[in-house]
């Protein structure tokens, strides 16, 4: 099946998003100080990479391949910059909206991934990530909203 532009660039926006995500949680995980948060951290980093395979295999399936190079839109996205500051200082809450920053733009990413015209298969996969973001963030919020 000859996958078009559109959704080779959307799934490739979804990979690069999984990727500043992944990058995200594992610098995070590696300097926070609070353990609960260092291990809910990697966990999130593991569930990025996983989503990162199934979105490759998927274009795989559709003759197509990730490619592996570097897009315009940076290693890391900004949004996760900002996590390294708000770790140095030590401050839980601070960690918890930049974190939960970078989540909404992959929310973002994957709404308008479902918006596409999206193979079933595929969607099935974007919808099932969809919804593994939005439970991450919806869980970094309400952590933020506890924190002092």
């Amino acid at each position: 099946m000859e996958v078009n532009k559109e959704i080779y660039s959307t799934v490739h926006h979804l990979i690069e998003r999984c990727k500043d995500g992944a990058k995200g949680y594992k610098t995070a995980s590696e300097d926070v100080k609070d353990q609960d948060l260092k291990d809910l951290f990697k966990k999130y980093a593991v569930q990025r990479d996983s989503m990162i395979t199934e979105l490759q295999d998927q274009l795989h399936k559709l003759g197509k391949t990730d490619s592996e190079a570097s897009s315009l839109e940076g290693t890391l996205h900004r949004v996760w910059i900002d996590v390294k500051s708000a770790i140095m200082a030590n401050d839980r809450k601070r960690v918890l909206e930049e974190c939960e920053r970078g989540e909404d733009y992959a929310v973002k990413a994957y709404k308008e991934a479902l918006d596409k015209n999206l193979p079933s298969e595929l969607h099935a996969v974007v919808e099932q990530q969809y919804r593994d973001v939005k439970q991450a963030h919806d869980h970094i919020r309400a952590l933020r909203d506890i924190a002092e």
